[in-house]
């Protein structure tokens, strides 16, 4: 995608120009950001997913039975029957993952990194539906799929700004309204992190919200050190060889303190390591259950592909690759594999592709590294036969 093209998605913007003016600064509304769109799911279908115990959902009764109340799915066909007319609000996460046809949706985004998108959630309101004023860590767009919904913006948040009395959801007790917009059908708003927002629905609505994946640095240092923790002897400890007397055995001194962040800077400036658990966390698919392989042996994958067999993502799997020196590194559903550099053009073929197939495949087919990895995709569940 050329950086410098004129997107109708950015009202006209180039990803340049969206990312060095809008991008985690302010927020951009888009009118008609996806001309004429016709939501490929609709309520009862949203529903139904929220019948499923594969799918995380939620229900949010601004009055319920105790005020903003949340019930967490699956639900049953009873839970919707019982609803009241109005004031309530299903959410389904990850219907991207379930639908093909929302998570092509995502194919408009790839000016932005494929590994810094976490999903694709839909909410349906009834009229009146909420989930309060709030905000989020990450950026988000909003895009509105069926229905008129009602947005408030406010006030730049953190962990300090004042929230109501609530166990499960994060209402912003204060509210300091600087916009407001009401948006139909393609229509688009775009959030930054930490931005104060309130959607309120003017009728039945549905509500897509395609949300990034933002580690806190508490994730980052925690996961990383105990990535980092495998590949550490225990012998490897604080010393002091080169210590001098001391004047008070109480007190700890500074050199102490040198020694201690040597220590931590000669393992966490590692760079390879770090890739590697940057890229294996970030991929980390968000229902693991759902990337399951086959066992398949390399003759049985070349038979399938020469007999017209086509390969696919699978869509709750995640892809990236980087490099390192004059080798690859692919990760795949929170795993990693380092790999030859001429390997290159295949796994931009693996992470980009919407079919891998017999024609396209046909240059790493012949190559020992390149059709062991494809094997081990498959058995690993990130790639799959399309026909099952």
């Amino acid at each position: 995608m050329n950086p410098d093209t004129p997107l109708q998605l950015l009202g006209g913007l180039t990803a340049r120009e969206f990312l060095r003016d809008y991008w985690q600064k302010k927020p951009l509304l888009v009118r008609q950001a996806f001309p004429d769109f016709e939501s490929p799911i609709d309520a009862d279908e949203l529903a139904g997913l929220a019948l499923e115990e594969e799918v995380e959902s939620r229900l949010v009764i601004e009055h319920g039975e105790r005020p903003w109340e949340l019930r967490r799915g699956p639900f049953d066909d009873d839970t919707f029957s019982t609803l009241p007319e109005r004031d309530w609000t299903l959410l389904v996460q990850a219907v991207d993952q379930f639908v093909p046809e929302v998570g092509e949706l995502l194919e408009s985004f790839r000016f932005l990194p494929s590994w810094r998108i976490d999903d694709v959630m839909i909410s349906f309101a009834a009229p009146g539906g909420s989930v309060g004023p709030h905000f989020d860590n990450y950026d988000v767009f909003l895009l509105q799929g069926q229905g008129k919904r009602n947005w408030k913006i406010g006030q730049m948040c953190d962990s300090d700004s004042p929230l109501i009395e609530h166990a499960d959801l994060r209402i912003l007790a204060d509210f300091e309204q600087t916009d407001e917009w009401t948006l139909e059908p393609g229509d688009m708003l775009y959030l930054p992190p930490r931005l104060a927002h309130y959607g309120v629905a003017e009728d039945d609505c549905l509500t897509y919200s395609v949300g990034f994946r933002a580690p806190s640095a508490a994730e980052v240092l925690t996961h990383f050190t105990d990535f980092l923790s495998q590949f550490l002897p225990d012998e490897e400890r604080y010393t002091d060889a080169d210590a001098q007397p001391v004047s008070d055995p109480h007190q700890i001194q500074r050199d102490a303190l040198d020694r201690l962040k040597g220590l931590l800077a000669e393992h966490m400036s590692d760079e390879r390591l770090l890739l590697t658990w940057f890229g294996q966390f970030m991929t980390e698919p968000r229902y693991p259950e759902l990337v399951a392989g086959e066992a398949l042996s390399e003759e049985d994958l070349i038979d399938s592909l020469e007999q017209g067999a086509i390969l696919i993502r699978n869509p709750s799997a995640r892809l990236a690759w980087s490099e390192v020196d004059d080798n690859v590194l692919l990760f795949a559903s929170g795993q990693s594999r380092l790999l030859p550099g001429e390997l290159r053009d295949l796994l931009k073929l693996i992470c980009a592709a919407d079919a891998l197939h017999v024609e396209n495949l046909a240059p790493w087919l012949g190559d020992e590294n390149g059709l062991t990895l494809i094997c081990e995709l498959v058995k690993q569940g990130s790639l799959g036969f399309a026909n099952e």
